[in-house]
């Protein structure tokens, strides 16, 4: 089994990964430093949406104050197609 930690920012559609972190294969765990040279991990976004809504809840007691806020973080789906060790 491979995988590999990328690092991404930024919505893409159509993607190659070309900051490899740490790569997993067969002969052991590699860690670049910061990254691999070389290494790049081709992917495909299924999905962008937001997450469950997080509640933010303030009282304080006998005070009569009370207030509720809510979040969505956004997030993006990528599967993994190929890993290119280089």
């Amino acid at each position: 089994m491979s995988y590999a930690v990328i690092n991404a920012g930024g919505k893409q559609h159509k993607v190659t990964f070309d900051q490899v972190l740490a790569l997993q294969t067969d002969g052991g765990l590699v860690v670049g430093r910061p990254v691999l040279k070389g290494a790049r991990v081709v992917g495909r976004v299924v999905a962008q949406d937001k997450n469950k809504k997080v509640l933010i809840f303030k009282k304080k007691r006998r005070k009569q104050y009370r207030r509720t806020r809510g979040h969505r973080q956004p997030f993006t789906a990528v599967v993994v197609e190929e890993i290119h060790a280089g």
